[in-house]
């Protein structure tokens, strides 16, 4: 039996490029019995094009990913099966459309030094997301939310303690939501 055999659940890992979301969020999701998707996987062609190029997406960009997201996770909920989406969600507005009206939903979010993103970032291959100033841009627009509103993981551990940290944080926020 996995570590958390409770409800099904609805998490949103979140954070800027290069802090693990994807890593993260398919390790959850299995210690879950969940369903992993990456948000990236999502985006628009147009989207895509624009990050390969190095140019950062904009509110407009973000508005039709961020509601088809929204719309897997209610799915997800209908279909009473625990869904993990790796997802920026960078801003406060963002998360609201996401949340669409479900107060259950759960944000993790990874957060680290910009030294530690850009390092990661380097090492990745095969990834439309490119640059230095593209994580700059980021780091910029993000909102880090508050712990009202998230679960926040320091980065700057080995990927099973981010894992391990990740589940105690959806156990614990699993155990303040009404039944």
């Amino acid at each position: 039996m996995n570590e958390v055999t409770s409800n099904t659940r609805r998490i949103i890992v979140m954070g800027v490029s290069g802090c693990g979301k994807t890593s993260v969020g398919e390790r959850l999701a299995e210690a879950l019995d969940g369903r992993f998707i990456d948000g990236d996987d999502y985006h628009s062609a147009t989207s895509v094009a624009k990050m390969s190029r190095g140019e950062p997406l904009n509110d407009d960009d973000r508005a039709g990913w961020l509601t088809r997201l929204s719309e897997l996770l209610r799915e997800g909920r209908d279909h009473r099966e625990t869904v993990v989406i790796g997802c920026s969600a960078l801003k406060r507005e963002y998360r609201d459309v996401l949340r669409g009206g479900d107060d259950a939903l759960c944000f993790v979010h990874l957060a680290g030094t910009r030294e530690v993103l850009l390092e990661r970032l380097k090492a990745r291959q095969d990834h439309f997301f490119k640059g230095e100033s593209m994580l700059d841009s980021q780091l910029a627009t993000l909102e880090a939310p508050g712990e009202d509103e998230a679960v926040t993981v320091n980065i700057d551990a080995s990927l099973d303690d981010v894992v391990a940290l990740s589940v105690q944080g959806v156990s614990r926020h699993g155990a303040q939501q009404p039944a």
